[in-house]
C-alpha cells in the first residue's frame, strides 16, 4: 500500500478471523520497523513484548476485561516505556557517536560531535535525574524563574519525563500499526487494561510502565464498528 492507503485502511478492529492466522515473524518485522519511529532525544525508552503464547494471550485477554479485540486476537504486542533505562540508553548514544567519529578521543571531536557528546553526558542526566521528586521540583522552580526572562525547556519533573517517554512509545505504537496495515494485518490499541496484572504476568521490572496493549489479527466484517467518525477538520485545524 501507499502510506495514504495504509492510513485509511488502518482501523481499530475488534473481531478477528480465527481461520486466518498471522505470521509471528512478519509481526516481529513490523515491531522492528516501529523502532524507527521518532522519539525524544533518540533515547528509545521503550520495549515491546510480542505475545504469541496461547496461555498468556488468554490471561492478557482477561486482564483486558475480555473485550472482543482481546478475546479474538491471534497475537498481541505490549508496548512498554522504560524511563528507568535512561542512563543505559544515553551510554548507547555516546558509544554510537564515538563510533561515527572513528573512535577519536572526545577532545578531538568536531563541533557537532562535541555538542552531541555534551548533550548525552550533561544535558540528559540533568533532564532525567531525580531523587524522590525533590530534584525535579527544584529544577521546575529554577526553570520557571529563568523562563520569566527567556524561553527555556520546562519539562523538569519526574511526571513530565514520564509523559515524554509515553509520547515516544505512542509514536512507536502508531508506526507499528501502520506497518501492520501496510501488509493487510489488523490491530486494535487497548488502554482499558489491568496494567498491574499484565506487568506481573510479563515479569516487568518496577521501572517499566505499560503504554498500551495492541491486539493483532485479520479482521472479520463485523470487526469494524461502522464508518470512521472524525470531528470536522475545521474544528481541530488552526492556521496561524
Amino acid at each position: 500500500m501507499t502510506l495514504n492507503e495504509a492510513i485509511i485502511y488502518r482501523r481499530s478492529v475488534r473481531n478477528y478471523d480465527p481461520s486466518k492466522p498471522i505470521d509471528s515473524t512478519t509481526v516481529k518485522n513490523c515491531i522492528e520497523q516501529a523502532t524507527l519511529a521518532p522519539n525524544s532525544s533518540n533515547m528509545q525508552l521503550w520495549e515491546f513484548y510480542h505475545v504469541i503464547s496461547s496461555d498468556k494471550l488468554k490471561k492478557i485477554s482477561n486482564y483486558c476485561f475480555d473485550q472482543s479485540a482481546a478475546k479474538t486476537a491471534q497475537q498481541m504486542v505490549v508496548v512498554i516505556t522504560r524511563k528507568d533505562l535512561w542512563r543505559k540508553r544515553a551510554k548507547a548514544n555516546l558509544a554510537y557517536i564515538n563510533k561515527v567519529a572513528g573512535g577519536k578521543n572526545p577532545k578531538d571531536y568536531n563541533r557537532r560531535e562535541k555538542f552531541a557528546d555534551t548533550y548525552y553526558k550533561k544535558l540528559i542526566p540533568l533532564t532525567y535525574f531525580d531523587f524522590f521528586g525533590i530534584f525535579g521540583r527544584i529544577k521546575y522552580i529554577i526553570y520557571w524563574l529563568i523562563g520569566l526572562f527567556r524561553p527555556i525547556y520546562r519539562q523538569a519533573r519526574n511526571s513530565d519525563m514520564r509523559i515524554v517517554a509515553h509520547k515516544s512509545a505512542g509514536l512507536a505504537a502508531q508506526t507499528f500499526m501502520l506497518s501492520m496495515a501496510d501488509i493487510g494485518y489488523d490491530t486494535c490499541p487497548m488502554e482499558g487494561i489491568d496494567s498491574l496484572r499484565i506487568k506481573k504476568l510479563l515479569h516487568l521490572p518496577q521501572g517499566a510502565e505499560i503504554n498500551m496493549v495492541i491486539a493483532c489479527g485479520i479482521r472479520l466484517p463485523d470487526g469494524i464498528f461502522g464508518e470512521r467518525f472524525r470531528i470536522p477538520f475545521k474544528e481541530v485545524y488552526n492556521k496561524v
